[in-house]
């Protein structure tokens, strides 16, 4: 088969990695006629259907599964090539991390200066977004390495790896002292919470029950820097990880109550081929415990 385009081969790949042809066109900035005609054409060279129609949507044959999994295995060896390459060659590595916005910024900031070098050799670069399109980018290779508040996605791929780094109960604060104790205080004002599709807002919601607390919910925000800010603006109590309470009192904000029932879990996630990468490297071989133990501040 010395013949075999591997052009095709690649489109035929990205279609199957973007879920159609026209996201696949999209990302290749070409027509999604090119490449319907590219498969026809690979389709003709393998002798063989490679994609078959079902209901609105294109799914692979049998043919296309087995030719899908050699090119997911080329491919994706093609890319930890250049992925390598590029951080071993630069004067400066790049270090791309994306951060799950549910996670407090001051913790994350913490942990990733904690692994910065001093010698100004890492050029961090930062994206934050959901936890599932922070997967996506990690799998298509966008991402270096991924922080998170779950490690469930992880396990559904063998090519990606994780770590819990810590975890850190919640502590409940607001602009002005409550007249009643915890947690029957959390009653007295609206409260400001992670969104429930997170997994901190799930435990709250769901704590919030346990305790039959009849609590008034004035908003839910999958930014926790903004959910701080609406506290800081006397809009509600607000929740933060316990680690850093301390802060948040300096600042001048009444500390309501904590509990170690509702925990916000940091998790590391990276692709198997990143293990030599300085940073992952770095922060594999570091011990957070005393960190999240609040006995040691990172990155001071």
């Amino acid at each position: 088969m010395v013949n075999l385009n591997y052009n095709h081969l690649y489109y035929f790949w990205m279609i199957q990695k973007k879920g159609s042809v026209a996201k696949a066109a999209e990302t290749l900035c070409l027509t999604p006629q090119t490449i319907t005609g590219q498969i026809k054409v690979l389709e003709a060279r393998l002798n063989g259907r490679l994609l078959k129609r079902e209901g609105r949507r294109l799914s692979p044959t049998e043919l296309g599964k087995l030719v899908f999994r050699y090119a997911d295995k080329m491919f994706s060896l093609s890319y930890e090539m250049l992925d390598i390459i590029n951080y071993q060659k630069d004067e400066k590595t790049l270090f791309e991390v994306g951060v799950a916005d549910v996670l407090s910024k001051e913790l994350v900031s913490r942990i990733l200066l904690s692994v910065m070098s001093h010698d100004g050799s890492l050029h961090l670069a930062c994206f934050e977004s959901t936890h599932e399109d922070l997967m996506a980018r990690l799998r298509d290779h966008k991402l270096d390495m991924i922080l998170s508040d779950c490690a469930g996605g992880s396990l559904k791929y063998p090519e990606i790896l994780s770590k819990k780094l810590g975890q850190s109960g919640v502590a409940f604060f607001s602009y002005r002292p409550m007249s009643t104790p915890f947690p029957a205080c959390l009653e007295q004002d609206k409260l400001l919470i992670p969104g429930r599709r997170t997994s901190l807002g799930q435990q709250l919601v769901h704590w919030f029950d346990e305790k039959g607390l009849k609590v008034r919910i004035f908003g839910e925000f999958d930014d926790a820097a903004m959910m701080n800010a609406f506290g800081f603006s006397n809009q509600g109590i607000f929740v933060v990880p316990s680690i850093y309470k301390q802060e948040v009192i300096k600042r001048g904000m009444h500390l309501l109550g904590e509990t170690d029932e509702v925990i916000e879990y940091y998790h590391v996630m990276f692709a198997e081929r990143m293990i030599q990468h300085p940073a992952v490297k770095r922060l594999l071989e570091m011990d957070f415990t005393p960190f999240f133990a609040g006995k040691n501040q990172l990155g001071s």
